[in-house]
C-alpha cells in the first residue's frame, strides 16, 4: 500500500472513530437525563421530616447502635442521593482482567431506585458505559461500547428485581435513614454484633445480614442467596459486600469504600472494589 493511500485510509478510520466517540457522549447524555428524569418522576422529595428519636431507640441493640452513631442529632430523612465513584471491577468471571471505572450514581428512597451510569475505559478512545437501574419495582442492566452499540444486558425479571432491590438495601450504608423502619426495612436481632433487614417494594423483597464492628459501623452485609447472571439465566449464589474507611460526610458517617465478592464453589471472585469520592443529600 502506498505511504500516502495508508494515511488517508488512516486519517479516515481516525475520523470515524472520533465521530463514534463524540456519538456516544451525546447519546450518554441523553439516556442519562431520560432516566435519571424517569427516576425523579414518582419519587417523594422535599420531604423535611426528621428522624425521630424515638424510632431507632426501637431498634435491634447492634442497628440502633449504628444508626445512632452515623446519623446526628435531628438529622433530615434522606429522599434522594448523589453519588460519584471511581474504582475497578471486572466484566466477566474471576479470570478477567480488573478494569478502571467511574460512575455517577442517583438515588431515591421513596420509592426505593436507582440508577448507576458508569463507563470502563479499555483502551484508549475506546470505552464501555455499564448501567444497572431499578426503578417501579423493575431492574435492568446493560452493556454498550461507546454508549452506542449494545453488547449485553437484562431486562426486568423476578431474579433481577430482587437483586438489584438487594443492592440497594446493601448500598443504603450510603444513605443511611433509608434504613429505618418508616423507610420500608425491618429488623431481626440475630446476636449483639449482627442483624437481618428486610425491605418490600412491590411485589419484590430482598434480605440482608448486616455485620457490625465494635465502633458500631456496618462492615458486612451477606446474603446466602443472591441472583446472578450466567450465561442467560441467574444463579442463585452466596454474595458479600465489605464496608470501610468510614468518614462524616454532610453530616453522616459513611464508609467510602468497599468490595463485592461472590463465594463461588471454587472460591470467592472479587468482581467490584470502589471508593466514593463525592456524595450530597436532597440536591437533585
Amino acid at each position: 500500500m502506498r505511504p500516502v493511500r495508508a494515511l488517508k485510509l488512516l486519517g479516515g478510520v481516525t475520523v470515524l472513530v472520533l465521530a463514534i466517540v463524540l456519538a456516544g457522549r451525546v447519546r450518554r447524555r441523553q439516556v442519562s437525563a431520560l432516566r435519571i428524569e424517569e427516576l425523579r418522576r414518582p419519587a417523594a422529595v422535599g420531604r423535611e421530616q426528621r428522624v425521630p428519636t424515638s424510632e431507632i431507640d426501637d431498634l435491634p441493640d447492634p442497628v440502633r447502635r449504628y444508626l445512632s452513631s452515623a446519623l446526628p442529632t435531628d438529622q433530615p430523612c434522606i429522599d434522594s442521593v448523589l453519588l460519584e465513584q471511581d474504582g475497578e471491577l471486572r466484566l466477566d468471571d474471576a479470570s478477567s482482567p480488573w478494569k478502571s471505572f467511574t460512575a455517577t450514581q442517583h438515588v431515591t428512597v421513596d420509592p426505593p431506585g436507582f440508577f448507576w451510569n458508569a463507563s470502563i475505559r479499555l483502551a484508549p478512545l475506546v470505552s464501555v458505559d455499564v448501567h444497572d437501574l431499578y426503578r417501579d419495582g423493575d431492574g435492568s442492566a446493560s452493556v454498550s461500547l461507546f454508549g452506542v452499540v449494545p453488547v449485553d444486558g437484562a431486562e426486568p425479571s423476578p431474579e433481577l428485581n430482587e437483586a438489584e432491590l438487594l443492592r440497594y438495601l446493601a448500598e443504603a450504608v450510603w444513605y443511611p435513614t433509608a434504613l429505618l423502619p418508616s423507610e420500608g426495612v425491618t429488623w431481626e436481632p440475630i446476636d449483639d454484633n449482627t442483624a437481618t433487614a428486610t425491605i418490600e417494594h412491590g411485589d419484590v423483597s430482598a434480605s440482608l445480614e448486616f455485620s457490625f464492628n465494635e465502633d458500631d459501623e456496618v462492615t458486612r452485609v451477606y446474603a446466602e442467596k443472591r441472583h446472578r447472571r450466567v450465561d442467560d439465566g441467574f444463579e442463585p449464589t452466596p454474595w458479600s459486600g465489605y464496608w470501610h474507611d468510614y468518614q462524616t460526610q454532610n453530616g453522616v458517617r459513611i464508609p467510602m469504600a468497599g468490595e463485592v465478592v461472590w463465594h463461588l464453589p471454587e472460591g470467592d471472585m472479587n468482581a467490584w472494589r470502589g471508593r466514593v469520592t463525592d456524595v450530597s443529600y436532597n440536591e437533585w
